[in-house]
């Protein structure tokens, strides 16, 4: 991994993801989650504040030493046990149906394997569990599509591996689960960047 993704891309997303304007966002997503949560992508801690009363646990999967580093405040702050259980969302040391919900926000487009991270998902929620997502992707206007699709190869580059072309909901869908809720729409800031996809999934 080089200077700039382990050390300035950590920065970069805790500047734009964890920037105010998507609270709104944050909230939505993190809402009606309970009991112990395996939270993928933990980054630098911005769905923290969201976290509802409901929530006894908190499993952190994290690379980033320095997105874990900046973590730390929000951590010590929170009502809610937080336990850093690994670093790759593609192998998660947890026991299978060991968890009530999964939270993944703006982890999605970076994962190496996608695929791969929402099969462990399935397999460490106990049955009727839920997935709350909250994602940046393809969008449906076409001039602006094309627009990701000259970008993303740039910021494939600059941005530790994120797409801007992946389908959340085709890749949730895909991996077995039933999407119960979904909200998709254009969020502030550039279109290429910002159309969100909320959702809701459960597995069967």
């Amino acid at each position: 991994m080089s200077f700039w993704e382990r050390t300035l891309v950590p920065r970069l997303v805790e500047l734009t993801c964890g920037a105010s304007a998507l609270d709104g966002f944050r909230q939505a997503t993190t809402e009606g989650l309970t009991g112990r949560v395996l939270e993928i992508g933990f980054g630098s801690g911005t769905n923290v504040p969201h976290y509802p009363k409901t929530v006894t646990e908190v499993l952190a999967v994290e690379p980033s030493e320095v997105a874990t580093r900046i973590a730390e405040a929000r951590i010590a702050a929170s009502a809610v046990p937080i336990t850093h259980v690994g670093l790759d969302g593609g192998a998660i040391d947890l026991d299978d149906a060991s968890c009530d919900r999964v939270l993944l926000t703006f982890t999605l487009c970076t994962l190496p394997d996608p695929h791969a991270a929402l099969r462990e998902v399935r397999r460490v929620l106990v049955p009727g569990g839920q997935l709350h997502l909250l994602e940046h992707g393809a969008a449906p206007d076409g001039s602006v599509a094309r627009w990701q699709r000259r970008l993303d190869p740039i910021e494939v580059k600059l941005a530790g591996g994120c797409h801007l072309t992946r389908d959340p909901v085709g890749l949730v869908t895909s991996n077995g689960f039933e999407v119960t809720e979904v909200d998709q729409r254009y969020g502030r800031g550039p279109r290429p960047w910002s159309y969100f996809t909320r959702l809701r999934a459960t597995t069967p």
